[in-house]
């Protein structure tokens, strides 16, 4: 059984979800956090069933005051230390697509508090419990590089989290903390298949390798970035599309 300590957000279903599941198999403790309570002891419950060390979190990412509480609770948990955080949490399938002249303001305010300051306030509170060799990996999206239209507050939000990662990479370095992103291609989820009927073919035919992105292909590009092999990489964005776009 591993001694690292590993936060994953957002893990109540989805990618989250599979993050939690990918690291629990590699033997990690693993702390499940999500806004929606029920289902992050869910997604924990179902690790502890195969074997593995899990807990779950309550948390609203936007707010200082509980990724506050969710820092000391999960240093607690991991015996003083977090040793990988996966900031995932984010707002996806709820986020209207309108030109940009008509996104609501509300709207653009909800979607960069939990896609941009969210990942902020979460690496902020737990950096005090963070040791050298600590891994901490950013979700961004590839929708990034090619532009999404009638979408700009979810492409803005997850632009600013490579701009985000790239200067944690340069603060945390100096601790021997690395800091990268990661950004999926379409991938599916139980998000993506409410977006729209045709989920499973959606993009496969822009792409280099021709099949849908499956969670498993996301959760291993976080797994190496989590590893001792990944500790001279900080700062980087990996786009994980299946070759749709180069960068």
């Amino acid at each position: 059984m591993s001694e690292r300590t590993v936060l994953v957000t957002g893990a109540a279903g989805g990618l989250g979800r599979a993050f939690a599941e990918g690291f629990a198999a590699r033997g990690d403790r693993v702390a499940v956090a999500d806004i929606n309570l029920e289902g992050a002891r869910a997604t924990a419950a179902a690790l502890r069933e195969s074997g593995a060390e899990a807990k779950a979190y309550g948390v609203d990412v936007t707010d200082p005051a509980s990724t506050a509480d969710l820092a000391a609770e999960v240093a607690d948990f991991g015996n003083g230390r977090v040793d990988v955080v996966v900031n995932n949490a984010a707002i996806y399938a709820t986020v209207s697509r309108s030109p940009f002249e008509e996104i609501d303001p509300a709207e653009w305010d909800l979607v960069m508090g939990v896609n941009l300051k969210g990942p902020w306030l979460v690496t902020r509170a737990m950096s005090p419990h963070l040791p050298a060799g600590a891994r901490v990996v950013n979700l961004s999206s590839a929708t990034v590089f090619s532009g999404s239209a009638h979408w700009a507050h979810y492409v803005a939000s997850k632009g600013g989290v490579i701009a985000l990662t790239r200067v944690l990479a340069k603060e945390l370095g100096g601790r021997d903390i690395t800091v990268n992103a990661i950004a999926p291609g379409f991938t599916l989820t139980e998000a993506s298949y409410g977006l729209m009927d045709d989920a499973e073919s959606y993009g496969v035919d822009r792409g280099s390798i021709k099949r849908s992105s499956q969670p498993e292909d996301i959760v291993g590009t976080a797994l190496f970035l989590a590893s001792p092999e990944a500790g001279y990489i900080t700062g980087q964005t990996m786009v994980v599309d299946g070759g749709r776009q180069f960068i």
